[in-house]
């Protein structure tokens, strides 16, 4: 079974690829070419048709269908085959006609009636799409998904809603038909509605921790602090070694001054490996600057954070970077701004934030090293030929300080700043070569920068 490409424009890609990728569970093999006892003609005629759809030549195909038919019109995949071709071509007029015929012969055939479901949804007919797919239900309950599909197209939310909970006690909950309840109640606007069905699955299975985060969730989008938090503390209560309840739990602690617990939940997921990388990295955001505003509490983040076996994706690392440069903690600033940039090697902020750090630390080697590497990233950016220069200067090499200077000049563009900065290091750099009156020209050029300010 063949589904509809348009299908995407309809409704939610999000939900519909994979409602369509069972076709081949729902049908059985295609029915086999079983034509009887023919004559060599008809037979000949068959078998070019095939040839011809089999190399994309569907005109050709149609044209040795119906020679087939001017012998015998009795067979029913004539039709079938006939319907096919001319539905690839679009021709849905005469794709519709001669699919009812094979239907009218055999109606029970689940492909004859597949085909023909496939034309309507072509044409976006979703009236005779309900009718066709309504026959196919009967064959195979997955075409219900299909089912639940056009009703949502159609705005019949509530048929949409009966079928996905036939499903739903059929076959339990699953992702792909929570979208489409999702979608159902994001057009009515019924978030009282999407609510009471979250309340309902939790009291018919109260242990299922995946409907009362969703219902916590909810409940805070539509501003119901309260109820989200006792619904938060109530799957604590049910399931009191949850982890994922503290990603919820530690905002409400926060908010109602329960500090203590809300460190307790913020360590909770920052050690917990199950929970993605992307969300505790907010977390960390939240927890930094909680602790900016209680410095007080900074053991309880060193402890949260200090674990080397715990994983930190790059803008975890940074945010950490940024806290402790704030504090003044140069060293641990610099160790996971390097921890992040092992992540992110390219990241022009971090590459420069590092090579600041090592000149700070007098650390001018490892400066230099990597400058050279940022260079390697980014040979027009002035600001890294200057900590070139810099570190070149510290280092005592300084003809290599100026040929990295004069050369970041050339990239300089109306940041006056920058060029009293790269003046002044000119001047130091030709006054290790004792070139004592280029020095002082570039003192003067930076003095009558400042001066202008």
């Amino acid at each position: 079974m063949k589904h509809k490409s348009n299908i995407a424009i309809l409704v939610l890609v999000l939900f519909l690829v994979p409602i369509f990728t069972l076709a081949q569970d729902k049908l059985g093999d295609e029915p086999e070419d079983d034509l009887g006892n023919i004559s060599d003609d008809y037979q000949e005629h068959f078998f070019e048709a095939l040839k011809q759809k089999g190399i994309e030549n569907y005109k050709r195909a149609i044209v040795a269908l119906e020679k087939c038919l001017d012998i015998d019109d009795t067979k029913p995949v004539i039709y079938f085959e006939l319907g096919k071709n001319h539905n690839t071509l679009n021709n849905f007029g005469a794709a519709e006609e001669a699919l009812k015929k094979a239907i009218s012969m055999q109606p029970d055939n689940e492909w004859f009636l597949d085909e023909l479901y496939d034309v309507y949804y072509k044409q976006d007919d979703f009236d005779n799409a309900i009718k066709t797919v309504k026959q196919l239900v009967k064959y195979h309950p997955d075409y219900k998904m299909d089912l639940a599909t056009i009703y949502i197209q159609k705005g019949k939310y509530n048929q949409a809603l009966k079928v996905l909970d036939e499903l739903d006690q059929t076959l339990g909950t699953n992702e792909v038909r929570d979208q489409m309840r999702n979608t159902i109640y994001r057009e009515t606007g019924a978030a009282s509605d999407r609510i009471d069905n979250l309340k309902e699955r939790i009291a018919a299975d109260p242990n299922n921790e995946n409907n009362h985060l969703q219902l916590i969730y909810r409940y805070s989008q539509t501003g119901k602090t309260n109820k989200a938090f006792d619904a938060a503390k109530e799957l604590l209560e049910i399931q009191p070694e949850s982890k994922l309840v503290h990603l919820a739990l530690y905002k409400f602690y926060l908010d109602d001054n329960e500090i203590e617990k809300a460190i307790l939940s913020m360590k909770l997921v920052l050690n917990t490996p199950e929970i993605d990388e992307e969300v505790k990295s907010k977390v960390l955001k939240d927890f930094l600057s909680f602790v900016e505003k209680n410095p007080k509490h900074q053991k309880d983040l060193i402890e949260a954070t200090d674990n080397e076996d715990i994983e930190k994706n790059a803008k975890s690392l940074s945010n950490l970077g940024t806290y402790y440069l704030k504090t003044g903690d140069k060293q641990k600033a610099l160790k996971n701004y390097k921890e992040a940039l092992k992540q992110n090697p390219s990241d022009f902020k971090l590459l420069r934030d590092v090579i600041l750090l090592h000149l700070e630390l007098k650390q001018f080697k490892e400066a230099l090293k990597q400058s050279e590497i940022a260079l390697e990233f980014y040979p027009a950016q002035p600001i890294l030929y200057l900590l070139n220069g810099v570190s070149n200067i510290n280092l005592s090499v300084p003809k290599k300080a100026i040929d990295s200077l004069e050369t970041g000049l050339d990239f300089l563009v109306e940041n006056p700043t920058m060029e009293r900065d790269f003046y002044m290091q000119l001047s130091e750099a030709y006054k290790l070569t004792n070139n004592n009156a280029k020095s002082k020209a570039f003192a003067i050029k930076a003095q009558a920068i400042k001066e202008q300010k």
